[in-house]
């Protein structure tokens, strides 16, 4: 049988935010819609850039992440050692996230096709990268903690209550735009949404099934895990 390179899982978390980045900047440049789990982050972000020039979405990334630790935090009844590392991971990925905007900011898109093809690059882009973090034992985004936190408190299946956190995500961005961009204005949420909604789950278990096949995964670090718990 034929030995599986080494993937380290500190190597899976770096790379992880690093493609989830770049995978967000295709989606956010294509214009056809952002994942629901980050479309309010985006619509706050796209109002508040307006007032202050320096509010990227990178920013609205770790500050909108900030207010769920919040409310995790007071719904759990403590604050867990977790959620600091969690919170630091968002800052990280929302810097890495302006970064890689600025990176690909000066590639022309225009026409529908163009703006499709860097939707369908970001879309899988994504899920490699989320992908990659479920092989990594460093605390993820705040997005995935308040889900797993929620479940675990509440006694409800994780992927019932995933599901709720998608569609409230959705409701809660769509309210947004409303109230930000005048009713019946779509900003930051369109078909593309919807898309990502219903592909983006299975598309990360396929790609996750790959890196289960072709690698091993192994710790760098164990007494780094450890300390995770």
């Amino acid at each position: 049988m034929k030995k599986k390179p080494i993937l380290y899982t500190e190597l899976c978390y770096v790379l992880g935010i690093l493609i989830l980045a770049l995978g967000t900047a295709f989606t956010e440049r294509a214009d056809l819609g952002m994942s629901m789990v980050v479309a309010p982050a985006y619509v706050i972000h796209l109002k508040l850039v307006e007032i202050f020039p320096f509010y990227s979405f990178g920013m609205s990334e770790y500050v909108f992440q900030a207010l769920l630790i919040m409310i995790i935090t007071a719904f759990v009844g403590r604050f867990k050692r977790g959620y600091a590392f969690s919170f630091a991971t968002a800052v990280i990925y929302g810097f890495t996230l302006d970064a890689m905007m600025a990176l690909i900011a000066p590639i022309p898109v225009s026409g529908l096709v163009i703006r499709i093809v860097f939707y369908a690059v970001g879309l899988l882009l994504c899920s490699v990268g989320v992908a990659l973090f479920f092989n990594a034992y460093i605390p993820p985004e705040a997005y995935e903690l308040f889900v797993k936190e929620v479940a675990q408190k509440s006694g409800r299946d994780l992927s019932k209550v995933k599901l709720v956190y998608d569609i409230a995500s959705c409701v809660i961005a769509v309210a947004l735009s409303f109230a930000f961009f005048g009713f019946g204005v779509f900003r930051g949420v369109s078909w593309g949404t919807a898309v990502c909604a219903l592909v983006n789950g299975p598309l990360i278990g396929v790609v996750f099934r790959f890196l289960m096949r072709t690698f091993d995964f192994r710790d760098a670090f164990p007494k780094l895990k450890a300390f995770f718990g």
